[in-house]
């Protein structure tokens, strides 16, 4: 029997991995509904009711509506923020508000729904602090690290841990004569932390002499490895330098990786580690809604199968 149940799939207008997802489940013969959250109100509306059996009622876009007691699985990627322009600016902030915890509270409600991954796990998994603690407990190596605000505590550490980098604990866009750019991982010493170090957070991390990177995508309960060989300190910033090479992980890793996703509740991860000069496999962080496909493009990995395994739930 043929299983009518949608596959929601919450991602931005421009979004190819999305789309390959999207066109390998219609091969498959699976309903897929996709939008953008941030469509709402202009071209996305929702109508839920609460019940003693959960969320139902109905979501509405511009070509399709699902059931919001029947969706089968939901697939989260990247969706735009809501926006209310046309409002005056406190208007706007109870409208954005509104939106946020009504739209995005149902769509964190669906009855019997697989989430890849829940937007609330998403939400957690983000905060490298919390990562970064998650990732010790569940038995990985993780550098040397310090969250600080305090120029003394920064320059101790460096000289204490030296060679250091500095990571944003965050990463947002910003504008320099028109282009996009954003703040990028460099090594630091003592001499580079002024008095500005006081006016917000930072991450410090011991630099691991490394031999390469690792990429290894976890998509349920499969586990994909791949070697980035390149002579960079962050191999995603030039992509045309990058050699790739499918993998196997020491004994100890994949135990280590399903318990941070435990952690966390995800079924999707992204994780970055580097190879050190002794073979150890360090780890650097964890994207809850990191990029995979181009990697299937490089090594032939049968990831997209996996994930439309997943959010089909044949599997």
């Amino acid at each position: 029997m043929n299983d009518s149940r949608p596959v929601l799939v919450v991602t931005s207008l421009y979004d190819p991995t999305a789309d390959v997802v999207i066109r390998e489940l219609h091969d498959r013969g699976v309903p897929v509904v996709r939008f953008d959250s941030g469509d709402f109100p202009a071209s996305l509306s929702v109508e839920a009711e609460i019940t003693s059996h959960g969320v139902k009622g109905l979501i509405h876009t511009s070509s399709r509506t699902a059931d919001l007691a029947a969706v089968r699985s939901l697939y989260y990627r990247r969706p735009t923020g809501f926006a209310f322009p046309h409002l005056s600016e406190y208007d706007a902030r109870f409208a954005l508000t509104q939106a946020r915890y009504g739209l995005g509270g149902v769509l964190a409600s669906l009855p019997g729904c697989l989430y890849v991954n829940h937007p609330h796990r998403i939400g957690d998994a983000e905060f490298k602090p919390s990562g970064l603690a998650a990732a010790a407990a569940a038995g990985f190596d993780v550098p040397p690290t310090l969250i600080t605000s305090s120029p003394d505590a920064a320059r101790a550490f460096i000289k204490r841990h030296a060679p250091i980098v500095y990571k944003p604990l965050w990463n947002p866009v910003y504008l320099v004569d028109g282009a996009a750019c954003v703040v990028k991982v460099a090594e630091v010493t003592p001499e580079d932390i002024d008095d500005r170090a006081a006016g917000t957070a930072h991450l410090f991390q011991q630099r691991v002499p490394k031999t390469a990177d690792v990429r290894v995508t976890v998509i349920g309960s499969r586990v994909f490895c791949v070697r980035i060989d390149s002579d960079l300190l962050d191999w995603r910033t030039d992509y045309s330098r990058l050699t790739y090479t499918p993998v196997a992980p020491p004994p100890s890793i994949e135990p280590a990786l399903h318990r941070y996703m435990d952690r966390f509740g995800l079924l999707f991860g992204a994780f970055d580690f580097c190879v050190g000069d002794d073979g150890r496999w360090w780890f650097l962080e964890c994207n809850p809604s990191g990029q995979w496909y181009w990697l299937e493009t490089e090594t032939g990995l049968p990831m997209l199968a996996a994930l439309a395994d997943l959010l089909e739930r044949t599997k």
